[in-house]
């Protein structure tokens, strides 16, 4: 599943040899930088920009007997340099080539998640629109409360994703930083020029300070912001799984021809992609939690935060992508039932309209405590008789002594619950 979808854009975003790419032209443009500085000769700092490459699988074979990836690379770049290579890596620490391209990669990422989330957010005020006035019951503690609208539902969805929007790319704003700046990040054996010239060209912007790494609170932003926005995934999901239950049934994920729901029972129909898309979520929150324990690392550096990041990082991006690629063709083709929700709406006889009767009483001159009483009373009737709620009311000596039969009909217009749609879509940016 997942395994096949790195091979995706995210996928190669995080591959070995793009990660070593980004190093390449990291190690080149401080050349250039040094060669501007008059520290590189321009004939060898041409030799480097035209002979500079690796071979990945030498970088491996080195890296076996180094045990130092860094060291691995630069080794096997100098051997198709030659002599120059004395100038690659000058007064560089390995760790501004593994942030600075660890926050190149995180941009890259980020941009393919913005694009997404975008999408997203395309079909969510659609779907919203389509379905403004479609009324539905709303649902708190797994019980019906008062009536809404399913698209006003979906409008919550979307203003949630609208915040995980401004998230995501101040997290790719965050994360828009690089480092080189030497082993304890005081510019001792390299000049701040490098940098500054480096990030200009890779789009980034310097690090105000750093030690030998860019500081874990920024990548541990990233990958929360992820997991949050997952969750929202998630918390989508999750509604339409319920929605989904066969005695509810009011939406459906979409189910394709020659699609399978279950080895043993032919009828099933089961929201497997939603049950994904929540199971990964967890996964998502799991790491946000592993890159706060990456923040606090020992003095100036140790590399306790590296082997975590070397999963996380790429694992959440990867995890996200996917997740929005598959909720968004769900709700694209989500199937609605209307006719349903109406069913889910009669189910209590009445009672969701329970709080509008309680009102008017109170109108009429009743305390709170006096006309809930009236109106719990009358409520606990229909949940052990047959009768429905309004017809309890109407034989209801003490609510016939303040309201009419029109008054109490009134209390049942299901236009009175949904009056607002139009305001509260104008507030969410839906008109």
């Amino acid at each position: 599943m997942i395994e096949r979808y790195t091979l995706s854009k995210m996928g190669n975003i995080w591959s070995e040899t793009h990660k070593m790419d980004i190093m390449l032209k990291i190690e080149i443009l401080s050349c250039e930088a040094m060669c501007k500085l008059g520290l590189i000769p321009k004939k060898s700092l041409d030799k480097i920009k035209k002979n500079a490459t690796f071979d990945i699988d030498e970088v491996k074979k080195i890296e076996e007997k180094t045990k130092h990836d860094i060291v691995a690379f630069i080794n096997n770049i100098g051997s198709y340099i030659g002599p120059e290579s004395r100038y690659l890596h000058m007064g560089l620490t390995s760790s501004d080539l593994l942030d600075t391209s660890l926050s190149f990669q995180c941009v890259e990422a980020s941009d393919l998640l913005i694009a997404d989330t975008k999408k997203l957010l395309t079909v969510l005020k659609q779907k919203a629109k389509k379905y403004k006035d479609t009324p539905c019951i709303a649902r708190t503690h797994g019980v019906h409360a008062e009536p809404t609208t399913f698209g006003l539902k979906i409008a919550v969805w979307y203003d949630e994703m609208r915040r995980n929007l401004e998230r995501i790319e101040s997290a790719r704003e965050n994360m828009r930083f690089g480092k080189i700046s030497g082993a304890v990040g005081t510019y001792a054996n390299i000049d701040p020029f490098v940098e500054e010239y480096v990030c200009q060209k890779l789009d980034l912007k310097p690090a105000n300070i750093a030690t030998q790494v860019i500081q874990r609170d920024i990548h541990c932003q990233f990958v929360t912001t992820i997991a949050i926005v997952g969750s929202t995934l998630s918390k989508i999901a999750t509604e339409i799984r319920l929605l989904q239950k066969t005695e509810i049934l009011e939406v459906e994920e979409p189910f394709f021809k020659g699609q399978i729901g279950s080895s043993a029972m032919p009828h099933k129909r089961n929201p497997v992609t939603c049950e994904r898309i929540s199971g990964l979520s967890r996964i998502l929150r799991a790491n946000a939690q592993a890159s706060f324990e990456n923040i606090g690392l020992w003095q100036e550096r140790d590399i306790s935060h590296s082997s975590v990041e070397r999963v996380i990082l790429p694992d959440s991006s990867i995890a996200l992508n996917y997740m929005l690629h598959k909720l968004i063709p769900i709700m694209e083709g989500l199937l609605v039932y209307p006719k349903n929700m109406i069913i889910s709406l009669s189910k209590t006889k009445g009672l969701i309209y329970s709080q509008r009767v309680l009102l008017e009483l109170m109108k009429k001159g009743l305390t709170r405590e006096s006309a809930y009483e009236i109106i719990q009373r009358c409520a606990m009737q229909v949940w052990q008789e047959t009768s429905d709620f309004k017809e309890i009311l109407n034989r209801d000596r003490k609510v016939r002594k303040y309201l009419t039969p029109t008054e109490i009909d009134l209390c049942f217009d299901i236009k009175y619950y949904t009056q607002h749609a139009d305001r509260i879509f104008k507030r969410v940016g839906l008109k």
